[in-house]
């Protein structure tokens, strides 16, 4: 019996930032493309960025092998209403960051213990009644997720997260 052993490529993840036309139906053809092709989108942020010229900015967080993820950026940038692909994750230095809103409902000292924590990861108070807090919290998306998965014990019953929102850093624009 012969063994025969392939190198496997690494998982990645990849930001993407898309400059498109801001107009109806885009986002589906955005969306569409992942799905028809089984890409999965770890986070999906779209604003737009220019009105007098009509554009929005996508930011979608995505993974798979190198190949993949040139493939997406391939395919991105063949669809009609974009007008510019960028991997900020493989372009070079650039900044991302995400908000979370986490709701906790405790009393006595998970309480206090949920706002220690909070004051370390430089989380706000954003409301506040006798039996609970929304915290704001913005930073990496680790950071987030270290933030949540301490307040599941101490009372965490929901949350919402914007997704990343990224941009190169220097002078380059998309």
């Amino acid at each position: 019996m012969q063994t025969v052993t392939t190198q496997t490529e690494a998982i990645e993840t990849h930001t993407i930032a898309v400059l498109v036309d801001n107009e109806a139906g885009v986002l589906g053809r955005v969306i569409g493309l992942f799905s028809g092709r089984g890409y999965n989108i770890e986070s999906l942020t779209v604003s737009e960025v220019d009105h007098h010229e009509r554009l929005s900015r996508i930011n979608i967080v995505t993974t798979g092998t190198p190949m993949v993820i040139e493939q997406i950026k391939a395919q991105l940038g063949r669809l009609v209403p974009v007008h510019r692909v960028r991997d900020l994750t493989s372009e070079g230095p650039s900044v991302q960051r995400e908000l979370a809103l986490v709701k906790v409902v405790s009393t006595g000292e998970r309480r206090v213990e949920s706002l220690r924590v909070a004051d370390i990861f430089r989380a706000r108070v954003v409301d506040s009644t006798n039996e609970s807090f929304v915290f704001e919290i913005v930073g990496k998306t680790g950071k987030l997720d270290a933030f949540i998965r301490l307040m599941e014990p101490l009372g965490l019953i929901d949350v919402s997260r914007t997704g990343v929102a990224a941009i190169a850093r220097g002078t380059d624009s998309l």
